[in-house]
């Protein structure tokens, strides 16, 4: 059976969400999900780590550290190819249509803008983590 059956209401919720993972490309969106699920586990493990073991505490902080600020490049990078695509295109109309021109700068966008967010997730975690370790 199929989730969007099952969770009707949970669907409507995802759905816009989806649609703008898809439109900002699907592989450099996933490689910034990956990035963020990474972070994430890091952070657990860091807090979990925390009182018991303070040198593996920090090494999963410095990782967290890394694998966030490589999501936010890896947002930055996909966007500046989204741009340079969205120049070809209008280099090849010659004459471009403003709409086409728009729709592509948005979709460039959507990788930085979620490259943003999950470094900004990541922080969060990174800096309650730093607060613990300072104990």
């Amino acid at each position: 059976m199929n989730f969007y059956v099952l969770f009707p209401k949970v669907a409507i919720l995802l759905n816009p969400f989806i649609d703008r993972f898809n439109e900002g490309g699907p592989l450099m969106m996933s490689l910034i999900t990956i990035c963020l699920i990474l972070s994430i586990v890091f952070l657990i493990k860091g807090f979990l780590s925390a009182k018991t073991n303070i040198n593996q505490s920090k090494k999963m902080l410095a990782l967290a550290i890394d694998s966030s600020l490589l999501g936010l490049v890896i947002g930055f990078f996909a966007s500046v190819i989204g741009l340079i695509t969205a120049f070809d295109s209008v280099e090849a109309m010659g004459d471009p249509d403003p709409s086409i021109f728009a729709g592509g700068l948005k979709v460039s966008l959507l990788t930085a803008v979620y490259g943003l967010l999950t470094f900004i997730i990541a922080r969060v975690g990174i800096l309650i983590l730093r607060g613990l370790q300072k104990d």
